[in-house]
């Protein structure tokens, strides 16, 4: 028999300007092979979330069989703890879920916070090898990736790229657009025509960003074209050859294996999970932390050696496949099977 569900978290997908939080699409993937689902929350406001939440899950305990918790760092732990709690004073079991890339730094600076939210899982499970072996973990973690829908991704081989770039990620210290936009300047100074689209909700730095363009004459050279709904973000992805992706930190993000099943070449900061993620010259290049003269040398190498291009762009494709519901879906099913044995 099916388990029944509860996605519980930050579901804030249906508000304008907000990007769905991956449980959110999990849940309709759920939803979609017939399993009874419930999420909780979508309240945009913190304090009504976290009420909502703690109000809901005891409200639900007797049409549920399993809830799992979205587990972020900063104050999104907070409501990690109070839904752990809460789901285990119900005594149900609970999957703790595990995501972002500051993760490993927030629980080395909260270890006891942190080890006394895990003790209370079931399972955990986490997307990536990077979250599950530099999280301090009290059992091991199941990986389980992200899922994207491939056959909504259509490919485009790269040969002969052209120095069209598109960065997309939320506007904050985090994912430093900055070295973006000073990587678009460099580039300049080779390739006269170089364009780059920048993409992505505003968390307190796009402001900045529009003034440091302003400052060095970049206004023809570099669009911000606002956060992207799919139809809109897969007209940008055909329209461009390269995606930039220059994180401070990261675990496993969703718009690089975007960008790299639409058949984007990718050029990445080798931090986090990425290197678990990537392989270097095989389906990504890499570069420092920080480096933007290096991630604009190797947009260069790109734009130079075909081979190179369409080596990353076909390899990019076949490592988005392996992110596929009908794989996932099998490692979910083997966990709700092995817990519900208990």
């Amino acid at each position: 028999m099916r388990p029944r569900l509860c996605f519980v978290g930050s579901m804030l997908g249906k508000h304008a300007g907000y990007p769905p939080d991956y449980a959110e699409t999990l849940a309709k993937l759920f939803i979609q092979a017939d399993y009874s689902v419930r999420l909780v929350s979508t309240s945009p406001y913190r304090l009504l979330r976290l009420a909502d939440i703690i109000g809901s899950l005891i409200l639900w305990r007797n049409q549920t069989d399993l809830f799992l918790i979205n587990v972020h760092s900063g104050k999104a732990f907070g409501l990690a703890d109070a839904a752990s709690l809460t789901a285990r004073w119900l005594r149900k079991p609970v999957i703790l879920m595990l995501h972002g890339g500051n993760l490993p730094d927030f629980t080395s600076r909260h270890p006891h916070w942190a080890q006394r939210v895990f003790s209370r899982a079931t399972a955990i499970t986490a997307p990536s090898r990077y979250l599950a072996e530099c999280v301090l973990l009290p059992q091991t973690a199941y990986i389980i990736p992200n899922v994207i829908p491939i056959e909504n991704y259509p490919f485009r081989l790269r040969r002969r790229v052209q120095p069209r770039l598109i960065w997309m990620r939320t506007f904050e210290a985090a994912y430093h657009p900055l070295m973006a936009v000073e990587t678009l300047r460099l580039l300049l100074k080779s390739f006269s025509d170089a364009h780059l689209t920048m993409a992505g909700q505003d968390q307190g730095m796009l402001e900045q960003v529009g003034k440091q363009i302003a400052k060095d004459g970049l206004e023809q050279h570099i669009r911000l074209a606002g956060y992207l709904h799919p139809p809109a973000k897969l007209r940008e992805f055909s329209q461009n050859d390269i995606f930039l992706n220059t994180n401070r930190i990261d675990n496993m993000p969703i718009s690089l294996i975007e960008a790299a099943a639409s058949g984007l070449p990718v050029i990445a900061t080798n931090v986090g999970g990425i290197p678990f993620l990537v392989q270097h010259e095989t389906t990504a290049l890499l570069v420092e932390n920080g480096d933007a003269c290096g991630m604009a040398e190797a947009v260069r190498r790109l734009l130079s050696e075909p081979k190179l291009a369409e080596r990353l762009s076909q390899n990019g494709r076949c490592l988005a496949e392996t992110f596929t519901w009908k794989r996932v879906q099998v490692l979910w099913e083997e966990l709700f099977a092995q817990l519900l044995q208990q």
